[in-house]
């Protein structure tokens, strides 16, 4: 069943969001016209998780450049790399936006000799492409991955993975639906997943829509359930792979990766091909970004900790590949060696 909803639409001449700041409590749907709009969507968290982070940020290009006036192709591309520089930005370490910058420059370049305005129409149409490929990447994604699920299973999963990171189904969130559509009794652990409690506020939601059974718990409850026998599988998104399969994700992630180890239970990933980084050999090297303490501080507006309490807050954790049992990506299920079994996709 493809979700109602979509996080992101192009509708006539601009982005249409919804505001998942909003989620669960209002569903606000707001029109992006510009590409500053764009940029404080995704440092904002209206727009987050990282297919969906690329997917805005090549509509982005397009709304920075529509209305451009560059006499030469020289000049244009100089905006170009400005908007590119500009876009990444905003959220370093989900690679799928530099990736998709990446994409588009090619384009760009590919089509240098065309008119300036024919190459503003394929910036549009590869943003276009890269949704609709996100879309089916993301099917696919949970087809394979169902076959990982066994009737009755307990899964536990950690932030949000669902349509509202992807272009439509999810990632993490796919191999769950598609397992629920495949008529598997299965019942879902949700990790609140603080500071801002995108399991709680967002998973939540999605899964109440989609009809999957599901228990909400705090973060610190995920070890207690796995070593009493109630969790089956974990299976999590990612923003970043590096070629030795270490892999950035949400904060919180690298623990239950190591409980899952002590309790043997499977620890999957699930992710788009584009979320792979190569040029990356280890996590050690994977930028981590660093959000303001006051997500940690205040709940919403209302402070929580005394005043002047110093916070740090890393928006994610890299969770050394040792620790991971397979990745589930639109071609199929990578296992160990995941140096030689990644870099072979890439081939």
């Amino acid at each position: 069943m493809k979700p109602t909803y979509e996080a992101i639409s192009w509708q006539d001449d601009h982005l249409v969001i919804l505001d998942q700041t909003q989620l669960p409590l209002r569903e606000i749907y707001s029109d992006v016209n510009t590409i500053g709009q764009v940029w404080e969507a995704i440092k904002k968290l209206k727009i987050r998780g990282a297919p969906a982070i690329g997917i805005a940020a090549a509509y982005g290009i397009y709304l920075g450049v529509k209305d451009l006036e560059s006499r030469n192709f020289t000049s244009f591309s100089v905006e170009i790399d400005r908007w590119i520089e500009y876009l990444e930005s905003s959220r370093p370490t989900a690679v799928n936006l530099s990736w998709a910058m990446k994409r588009i420059k090619q384009t760009i370049f590919a089509n240098k000799d065309k008119d300036l305005d024919k190459i503003k129409e394929i910036i549009l149409d590869t943003a276009k492409t890269i949704h609709a490929e996100d879309k089916r990447t993301c099917k696919k994604i949970g087809e394979i991955g169902s076959k990982l699920v066994k009737n009755g299973a307990k899964i536990l999963t950690h932030c949000n993975t669902g349509a509202l990171a992807t272009g439509a189904y999810g990632t993490a969130f796919s191999v769950i639906l598609h397992a629920h559509d495949d008529n598997k009794e299965i019942n879902v652990w949700v990790d609140e997943t603080r500071p801002l409690l995108q399991g709680a506020r967002l998973t939540a939601w999605e899964l109440q829509k989609t009809e999957i059974p599901f228990k909400l718990i705090t973060d610190s409850a995920a070890g207690a359930l796995m070593n009493t026998g109630q969790v089956d599988m974990v299976i999590v998104g990612a923003d970043r792979v590096a070629a030795n399969g270490d892999t950035a994700n949400k904060i919180g992630t690298y623990s239950l990766a190591v409980l899952a180890n002590e309790n043997d239970i499977p620890f999957y990933v699930a992710l788009p091909l584009s979320s792979f980084d190569l040029n990356i050999e280890s996590g050690v090297k994977i930028k981590i970004e660093e959000r303001d303490a006051e997500e940690i501080t205040q709940f919403g507006t209302t402070p929580i900790t005394p005043k002047k309490t110093d916070a740090y807050n890393p928006a994610f954790d890299v969770t050394p590949h040792k620790y991971i049992t397979g990745f589930i990506t639109e071609n199929g299920i990578i296992k160990p060696d995941f140096k030689k079994n990644i870099s072979s996709l890439f081939d």
